[in-house]
This record gives structure tokens, C-alpha cells and sequence, in this order.
């Protein structure tokens, strides 16, 4: 039976990464857990399943929490190269950053699934130092700190035996970058739980009520000052925001009239909304995104921007079965036009539902425990 090691980037609060550790743990129960550090709210550890998290010296540095943890950035490659893993059969690291860089051996099999090229690295460093506000000699520095880490990311990619990626999108960014093939695994999603609240009406046809809805993290490239901006200039038509962080500041102004903004709220809310709403916004560049899945699992229809994983997540094309529309610029205009367009047209909940399902945890469990062994049965018979 083949012990395996199950590792993770950092435990600081439920996204997409920490939901495809939470299908890796029903699918092999019997591994072990790591983290870099794990400062997850009580509340959320439910999808550890009960599993302790060994994490590593980053957890006791001086001061540091799950709102500050990306400052020890240059710490992280040495953290994770200490992770000893030497009893273990396999290896899954669960990847955006630097978890494909831990060190195993000859007899070891090291799958890593990889979410992202690190953003800020590669090829959106400007952006990001950009939006951060680094200039002058803090730019510099930060500039140079990025350099040693592309060095360091680009070494340690050829780490890993097999690389899974989460979309096509980034598996031409891992070729790209890393000069590598990739198999990919759509992460899950959880269409159980995110379902219309009544399936035998919603199956006769479903009326949506008459507001828009979009929900996110409130950091640059999720780009919600558009959607903001986009719907100020269309005051006969209603938006609602569930989120928070970084950027609300910034934003926190622009809300009022026809724009309601409701906060962090809890996923009950959210799924009410996704079921109710008209569409649902989705304005970022991702590398899969699980948001516009999840409101189509609710019968939403998604008007997103046409780049990245939405253009593998949402049928945005004129064909049966369309549960969308993409618009091609980030920006209000282009999202202006998108809400004109969709408003002329006529998509099937019902459409919407039936591709999600594509996409469900099920299907996400069935094909990584068959990737898994198939490829550990390669390696074996190769050692």
C-alpha cells in the first residue's frame, strides 16, 4: 500500500486550492498532511478531515499571521526544502508558489499539481509591483528579490516527476515557463452543494430575479473596479458584491444606488445569490476560476472576461447549450456592451446546470485516484 505525503502551500483561509486538499483527503485518507504554515480559522478546518498539519519554521517566526505571511516570501524556497519527506511512497504537492520544490528521493514518485506558475514572478510581476504601490528603492528591492526567486522557481520545477495542471490555460503557461509537458485535471467543484434550492421546479424552467451578482476577493486582478465602474454607468440595472480585502478602500466609495455591497458573507449567502441572481460578473484573468462553475451549478448564466480558464469553463460561444458570454477587453465599456448583449439573449438554466456537472468533485476524485495509481504502477515498474 503506497504512504503518501499530501503537501500544501499555506492553510490561511478556504479558496480553490484548499478545496482540492479537501478532495486529495477523501480520496487517500491515509496520508499525512504539510504546510508551510497553517493559521486556518477554526471554522473552515472542517476540510482537513481531521488531520493534523505538520508545518514548518515559518509557523514561529516572529510576527507573522495569515494576513502577513506573504512578506516571508524569500524564506519559503528554504521552508519547503526542509519538509522531511524521506518515508513516504508518493508525493502530491498542491501548487502556486514554491511546494513542487520539495526534495525527495530516487524511490520517490512526486506529483505536483499546479495551479499557477507563480503570477508574480513570471510574466504579471509588473502588474503586481504596480498595484503594490512598489517604487523607488522599495521597487528595486522587491525587483531583485522576484529575479532570485524565477531562479529558484525555474530549478525547482524540475523537481517533480509528473506535473498536473489545472487548465489548459496553464499547462501553455507551464511549457512556457518551464519548458514542460503537463497532464490536466479540472479542480473540483462542489455541485452538490452548489445546486438551484428547488431541482424539480428548476427542471420545469426557472425565473431569475433582476439584479446582477458578482463575488470575489477584492485584490487588482480580480479587476471589480470594473465591474463597479461598468454598472455606475448603468444605473436602471442592479448589482450585487459579496467580498472583501485589500482593495475595498479603494472602492468602498463608489458603492451605493443601483450597487449594493454586502460584505464577507458566508457560503449559504453567497449560493442564495448565485441561485437568484440575473448572471453573474466575472471580470479577472484566472487560471481556472471555480466562481463562474459554481454559479453555473445554480443555474447562472456568466458574462466574463474572455480570457484564461473562462474560456474553458463558461460556453460562451452562439452554440446549443450556451451558458454564457465573454467580452474580449478589460474594461467598463466592454462589460457595458457584454450586459447589453446578454439581455438580447436567451440562455437555459437548465444549460448552465448540465455543464457544471462536468466539473463535480465526483469526477474530480474519480480522476486523480486513477491518475495516481496508474502513474505509480509506471514508476514502479521503471525502479
Amino acid at each position: 500500500m503506497m504512504k503518501i505525503a499530501i503537501v500544501h502551500e499555506w492553510f490561511t483561509a478556504l479558496g480553490g486550492s484548499e478545496k482540492v486538499v479537501e478532495q486529495l483527503l477523501q480520496v487517500f485518507p491515509d496520508a499525512d498532511l504539510f504546510s508551510l504554515i497553517n493559521f486556518l480559522p477554526q471554522d473552515q478546518r472542517y476540510l482537513l478531515k481531521g488531520h493534523a498539519v505538520e508545518t514548518t519554521f515559518l509557523q514561529k517566526m516572529p510576527f507573522i499571521n495569515a494576513k502577513n505571511y506573504r512578506s516571508y516570501l524569500p524564506f519559503m524556497p528554504l521552508a519547503v526544502e526542509q519538509i522531511d519527506l524521506s518515508g513516504y511512497d508518493v508525493v502530491l504537492s498542491n501548487c502556486h508558489a514554491v511546494t513542487k520544490g520539495v526534495i525527495t528521493g530516487l524511490d520517490q514518485l512526486h506529483i505536483s499539481y499546479i495551479h499557477t506558475p507563480m503570477r508574480y514572478a513570471w510574466d504579471m510581476q509588473n502588474a503586481y509591483l504596480e498595484n503594490s504601490g512598489m517604487k523607488g528603492i522599495k521597487g528595486v528591492v522587491a525587483r531583485i528579490l522576484l529575479h532570485y526567486i524565477r531562479l529558484w522557481d525555474a530549478s525547482s520545477a524540475n523537481r517533480p516527476d509528473i506535473l498536473i495542471a489545472n487548465s489548459e490555460f496553464i499547462a501553455r503557461r507551464i511549457q512556457k515557463i518551464y519548458r514542460r509537458p503537463s497532464q490536466v485535471i479540472y479542480p473540483p467543484v462542489d455541485t452538490d452543494y452548489f445546486c438551484p434550492e428547488d431541482l424539480a421546479a428548476f427542471q420545469q424552467g426557472h425565473q431569475r430575479d433582476d439584479f446582477y451578482f458578482t463575488a470575489s476577493r477584492f485584490v487588482p486582478y480580480k479587476r471589480i473596479d470594473l465591474i463597479v465602474e461598468a454598472f455606475r454607468a448603468m444605473p436602471d440595472k442592479k448589482l450585487i458584491i459579496i467580498g472583501d480585502g485589500p482593495e475595498l478602500p479603494r472602492l468602498k466609495h463608489l458603492f451605493g444606488g443601483n450597487i449594493t455591497w454586502l460584505g464577507f458573507q458566508p457560503s449559504d449567502v453567497l449560493r442564495d445569490n448565485l441561485r437568484r441572481c440575473r448572471a453573474f460578473i466575472f471580470a479577472a484573468k484566472e487560471d481556472f476560476g471555480i466562481m463562474p462553475l459554481e454559479a453555473q451549478a445554480c443555474g447562472a448564466p456568466v458574462i466574463a472576461f474572455g480570457e484564461g480558464g473562462s474560456r474553458e469553463t463558461v460556453r460562451g460561444q452562439a452554440l446549443p447549450g450556451r451558458t454564457g458570454l465573454f467580452f474580449d477587453l478589460q474594461s467598463a465599456d466592454a462589460i457595458i456592451s457584454a450586459v447589453m448583449q446578454f439581455e438580447n439573449l436567451t440562455i437555459d438554466s437548465r444549460d448552465c446546470r448540465s455543464h457544471a456537472e462536468r466539473f463535480s468533485n465526483q469526477r474530480f476524485r474519480s480522476e486523480i485516484a486513477q491518475f495516481v495509481e496508474n502513474t505509480w504502477n509506471d514508476f514502479h515498474k521503471l525502479g
